[in-house]
Parts: C-alpha cells; sequence; structure tokens
C-alpha cells in the first residue's frame, strides 16, 4: 500500500521524525480557511500517490489566503500521472536552505535492507544520480541487526551530513528506520529532508509503502489509510474476496495459482500478443496454492466483469490447488453469469487430478471454454481470441 504524502508525514509524526503535518483538505474553501489559520506563507500541494507533483503544477506557494484559494482551485482541477488530484496538503512555507535526500527500502535482490542517502539531492535527487552518482551513498543494512545509534553515526557520516544538523541526522536516521521496521514498509523516503534556518533539520516531504501482507494481523490500524472511494472498484471486490489482484492496461485476463506462474503467465501472454495485434495482459491475478472451487469461481466473476478483458488465459498447475477444484470453479462461475459470460476462456490445466478437470470441463462442453495442453500454445489462443473480439 502506496500511502500519500500526508499520510506518511503521520507516520513520521507517531515516531517522533520531525516533520510539520499541515491541514488536508479537499475544496478551495478549506484550503483558504487553513491558510488563514497557519498564517503567513503557506504551501499547498496535490495530494496524489505520484512524483514529479511539482513539475506537473501540483505544488504552490500561497503568499495569502487568497492565493491558497486560487492555487487550490487550480490543482484540484488537475490529473498528475493519470491520477485526478480530490485533495491537497495545506503547510506552513518553510524555505529550505539546503536539500538533502534520504531513504530505507527492502534489497529483495539481496535480501537484505538498503540505505540511500544524499547531501546533494533533494527533489534533484534523480538527476544527482546521472551527474554524480558518488554522491549518492548506498549502505547496506542487515535486518539482523538492524540500526542503532551507532549504524545511524556510520551513515550519516557515510552520507556526508554536514556537522551543523549531524547529531539531528544521527536521532533521525534511528527514527526512521523505527517507522521503516516498526510499520513493516518496503519504503520509507524523504524528499527533501531539509536544513532549514537556524539548522534544523525537518522531513518536508515523506513517501512510504507498506506491506500489505502485514497489515490484517499486525496492522489493523493501516486500514484507516485507505482511500476507498478511490480505489478501482475491481480491486477494492478483488480484495473484499480475498484475492491477490492488479488491474492491469491490457485485453487478457488471467488467473493462475502461485505469484510465479501468474507473473510467467504475464510474460507469455504478452509475447503471444505480439503476434496478435499487440495484446497484453488485462491483469495480475493468484488464487494462491490452496485455492477451491468457489475462490476459482470468485477469480473469474472479478475478472469478466473488467470491460477492458476480451478473453481469459487459466493457468493453473495443479499442486495443493487440485484442478478438479479449478475445473468446478470455472463450472460454478459460467452457470452463475449464465448469459452475462460472453468471454472466451482458454484452459490449461496440469498437475494434480488434471484428469478430472479434463473431464469435467469436457462434459460441461461450454461454447466459451477452449482447453490448450501448453502454456505457449494457450497463451497464443488467448491472444488470438482477444485480438479478433
Amino acid at each position: 500500500m502506496d500511502l500519500m504524502e500526508y499520510q506518511a508525514k503521520e507516520l513520521f509524526a507517531k515516531h517522533g521524525v520531525a516533520t510539520t503535518i499541515g491541514v488536508v483538505v479537499e475544496t478551495a474553501e478549506e484550503a483558504k480557511a487553513a491558510a488563514e489559520q497557519l498564517g503567513g506563507v503557506t504551501v499547498i500541494k496535490a495530494q496524489v500517490k505520484a512524483g514529479g507533483r511539482g513539475k506537473a503544477g501540483g505544488v504552490k506557494i500561497a503568499k495569502t489566503p487568497d492565493e491558497a484559494f486560487q492555487y487550490a482551485t487550480d490543482i484540484l482541477n488537475l490529473t498528475i500521472k493519470d491520477l485526478p488530484v480530490n485533495r491537497v496538503l495545506v503547510t506552513p512555507a518553510t524555505p529550505p536552505e539546503e536539500e538533502y535526500y534520504f531513504s530505507f527500502l527492502l534489497d529483495r535482490s539481496n535480501r537484505q535492507y538498503l540505505c540511500i542517502a544524499s547531501v546533494e539531492g533533494g527533489v534533484e535527487i534523480e538527476e544527482v544520480a546521472k551527474t554524480n552518482p558518488d554522491a549518492v551513498k548506498k549502505i547496506a543494512i542487515d535486518p539482523g541487526k538492524g540500526v542503532d545509534a551507532a549504524k545511524a553515526r556510520e551513515i550519516a557520516t557515510e552520507a556526508g551530513f554536514p556537522e551543523a544538523v549531524f547529531e539531528q541526522a544521527v536521532t533521525m536516521i534511528e527514527k526512521l528506520y523505527t517507522v521503516f521496521v516498526e510499520e513493516d514498509a518496503t519504503l520509507v523516503e524523504v524528499n527533501p529532508l531539509a536544513r532549514l534556518a537556524g539548522d534544523t533539520l525537518e522531513a518536508l516531504d515523506g513517501k512510504v509503502s507498506l506491506d500489505e501482507n502485514a497489515s490484517e494481523v499486525r496492522h489493523p490500524d493501516h486500514e484507516a489509510f485507505e482511500i476507498r472511494e478511490e480505489a478501482d472498484p475491481l480491486e477494492a471486490k478483488a480484495k473484499d474476496l480475498g484475492l491477490n489482484y492488479v488491474k492491469l492496461d491490457g485485453q487478457v485476463g488471467i488467473i493462475g495459482n502461485g505469484a510465479g506462474l501468474v507473473m510467467s503467465t504475464l510474460d507469455v501472454v504478452a509475447y503471444a500478443g505480439e503476434k496478435h495485434g499487440g495484446v497484453k495482459p488485462a491483469n495480475f491475478l493468484d488464487i494462491g496454492g490452496g485455492a477451491n472451487a468457489q475462490v476459482m469461481a470468485n477469480g473469474l466473476d472479478v475478472i469478466l466483469n473488467d470491460e477492458q478483458v476480451k478473453s481469459v488465459f487459466v493457468n493453473v498447475f495443479g499442486g495443493i490447488t487440485a484442478c478438479d477444484e479449478v475445473a468446478n470453479g470455472i463450472k460454478g462461475a459460467l452457470e452463475l453469469l449464465g448469459d452475462k459470460a460472453t468471454k472466451p476462456l482458454v484452459v490449461r490445466l496440469d498437475g494434480n487430478a488434471v484428469d478430472k478437470g479434463r473431464a469435467i470441463l469436457d462434459e460441461l462442453n461450454h461454447p466459451l471454454v477452449t482447453q490448450v495442453d501448453t502454456m505457449d500454445g494457450a497463451a497464443d489462443k488467448a491472444a488470438e481470441l482477444a485480438n479478433n473480439a
């Protein structure tokens, strides 16, 4: 789950990271009132889960409440990277004297955590990484040892934080690591981490990604960060049904059991689609290793209700999930949908109870269902059907 800036700042404040939360509003009138409440010069910032907000016109400095009203009006009419702006954050203007970059993230390839820091970073960190890569420090973090005061001091030294804010940087690094581990985050980023007048260090902006696998049991409070009315309706429905689903911009619906198999299926469909009008996968949907007929039916219900989907590829290798359960799920979903089911299904079954599964679909003899023995062959057929549709 990716958080908006104001949500990230709430987590920062919870763990003692120096930051200014500000006031989140959804109308220009509320922005004006917030500016009057805060007094002085304010910053009006678009709240969307995307970078580059400033360059897109989503960050403005308002000298008066009336300017705050006008800027909020303009920003609330923006779409930034295909995301409509539905709220803005109003904060006191605190011009930085220097801008730094700092983050903790999950380094999956090396099975460890990684700290990235630069005292020449800030909002132009990507340009710094291109023109002066030595200024961007990468420090490996052993998850078993974590970041204590000594490690934080080592990081601050390696990054080169100035003496005037060095001790503040050490403290902030420790607290940001606390956010990272205690909130089960996969990313905690501060950009910019600012040196303000009076040599005060503050997180002016924040970006946090939370591991949703930890939310239900370890962090039920994280549910409050979800803005359901802005979520994709199919993704929200899938989540309610307990499905691992991500909507993509394609035409071939994908259902598989196991994340690795589903990822491979996406690649195979994308490759096959090059020969059939450039069709692409429409989603990632993993029904899991122990899915039953109801889970399969739920998955089909979600995908078949996606208007972009022109065909569906069901790719299952039976292990804990038996192929006959999958076949019964397909049968049940088609019976439930009746005449509403109009999109062709290509089914490839293999592994546990494959003969039973194929027999169930043979007996069903549904005009929308085509069985193909191989993964490549099934992907090609699904892409062909999507293109023809």
